[in-house]
């Protein structure tokens, strides 16, 4: 059996499904465009027959992307799998992914199907998706919890019937990684056929084993992991991408398997995707985090002085972090801004350059240094691609422990018009927000406000992550700044202005959980 590893990134599919994560067509093709240059070997691009926006964003990422299979997931019918192959008719390398669920639990509650029903309905959408693309995988939802017997069968059926993929997922994220490695090889020793398809791992992280339990499933015979980068999905998320793949490369000596993953783009990638979605990573995040490669021991400071590999089994170089820091100060020019923000692996157009130094002017004024952590926080603050319905211009509190709190707020609209309000509230965010709502009359609910410092300090940039909801959508607005009710207002216009970008559009319906 030989020793490569595929890597199936569906970042923006089951990651997108992540509440408050949702991306427009031109922020997915942007990271399509990153994960091809991390050399994932297949992009899920998302659901084409859930709604026109991924309609679109499929059929744009099947246009730019040459070098990886590009996917569409669908449900096992015929009507699903016949708009996704029109969403990949411009990719070099379709794929279809289609399936139905085989555990008992999900046949009686979720399917209303007997076992030989679904088996059925699954055979007839394989070779269905066979007819119009050459690549087919088909998803086995709940494998985890389902007969074993039963689901050997399935698998034999739809290989016979044209499948060349079987993505055996832990749906629920219920498996422990003996278990589910366990499963694996039974499936590998007990369906005949099974070596005329690559077998897929899908896990998630409820009990916290997504990734353990991917790496059971390579070491029992699965040459596919499904994963996101940072780990985003539904619930507690996927396998992470980043702590896969850098488990497999650290431990070749112990594993033996590669991936095609150029490793240097995985910080780039993370903080794209983090920046895009508007979920931060937890600092002590494996391999991506903020505190991955930071040491505040004074014996660990010294030990990594003397030699990294003291402390460090990672060289940071080797995810696209750089070892030293430059720090700069407000006497840095252009030329040195643009220089850290390259090593950084920003690649920034003339006008977003202006606008980033005109930001860091700021900071930098208000600061002794401005590190890594704040370039980012402006580089991704200054380079939304939200569509802009209002613009903040002006906001002003008075505020205290005697005085009830006010909030002025001046946006331009739409139509150019400038527009000036003001309001009290229980504080002085809760009055900003009134006060913007006073001028923007959309129903929305906040239902998730946090603030974390970029940096260490008196002085470090407030960043400002929240969530607002209309029904079931969920809008997510993030924005850094020394003022923390700067930041907060900011973050809240990206997200209202999220929401009406949506409104105008159509809503997005999700009809589908998959695996």
């Amino acid at each position: 059996m030989n020793n490569r590893v595929y890597i199936f990134d569906t970042t923006l599919r089951d990651g997108e499904q992540s509440p408050g994560a949702s991306l427009n067509v031109a922020e997915k093709i942007e990271i399509a465009r990153q994960l091809e240059r991390l050399g994932v070997d297949v992009i899920e691009a998302g659901f084409p027959i859930s709604s026109p926006g991924d309609f679109q964003a499929v059929q744009e990422v099947s246009r730019i992307v040459r070098n990886a299979t590009v996917c569409g997931l669908t449900r096992a019918v015929l009507k699903d799998i016949d708009v996704a192959a029109e969403a990949l008719k411009g990719a070099v390398k379709p794929r279809i992914h289609t399936g139905l669920g085989v555990s008992d639990s999900h046949l009686q509650h979720k399917l209303k199907m007997s076992r030989e029903q679904a088996m059925q309905r699954g055979v007839d959408a394989v070779r269905h998706a066979r007819n119009l693309v050459a690549e087919v995988e088909y998803f086995l939802e709940d494998s985890a919890r389902a007969d074993i017997d039963y689901l050997c069968r399935v698998i034999e059926a739809v290989i016979d019937a044209g499948a060349t993929v079987i993505n055996i997922p832990d749906t629920t994220g219920y498996s422990t990684p003996d278990e589910y490695g366990a499963r694996i090889r039974t499936v590998m020793e007990r369906v005949p056929n099974i070596d005329k398809a690559v077998v897929s791992a899908h896990c998630h992280n409820d009990l916290g084993m997504a990734v353990a339990n991917s790496i059971a499933a390579v070491m029992n015979g699965a040459r596919q992991v499904e994963c996101t980068v940072n780990g985003i999905g539904e619930r507690a998320g996927n396998t992470s991408l980043e702590e896969v793949v850098m488990a497999l490369k650290v431990r070749h000596d112990f594993y033996g398997f590669e991936t095609g993953i150029v490793t240097q783009e995985i910080y780039k990638t993370s903080r794209m995707v983090s920046n895009l979605t508007g979920i931060l990573v937890q600092p002590n995040k494996a391999i991506v985090g903020a505190n991955a490669f930071a040491h505040s021991s004074g014996i660990h400071q010294d030990g990594v002085l003397k030699e990294r590999t003291t402390y460090e089994i990672i060289d940071p170089r080797d995810v696209g972090i750089s070892e030293s820091k430059i720090l700069l100060s407000a006497r840095s020019g252009r030329h040195a801004l643009a220089h850290r923000l390259s090593e950084l692996g920003y690649e920034l157009k003339d006008d977003q350059m202006e606008r980033i130094y005109e930001r860091f002017l700021k900071v930098a004024d208000s600061k002794k240094m401005v590190y890594d952590e704040d370039l980012q926080a402006i580089v991704a603050d200054e380079t939304s691609t939200v569509k802009i319905s209002y613009e903040l211009l002006h906001v002003q509190v008075s505020a205290g422990d005697h005085s009830l709190p006010t909030a002025t707020v001046q946006l331009r609209g739409p139509d150019e018009q400038i527009i000036t309000d003001a309001a009290h509230g229980t504080g002085p965010v809760d009055a900003i927000y009134k006060a913007i709502n006073r001028i923007i009359d959309v129903d929305n609910e906040l239902i998730e406000f946090s603030i974390q410092a970029v940096t260490e300090g008196i002085d470090a940039l407030a960043e400002v992550t929240i969530r607002i909801r209309q029904v079931n959508d969920i809008y997510t607005g993030r924005s850094a700044h020394s003022d923390i009710c700067v930041a907060s207002a900011k973050a809240y216009m990206q997200a209202l202005n999220r929401l009406l970008d949506r409104v105008t559009q159509g809503s997005r319906t999700k009809t589908f959980e998959q695996v």
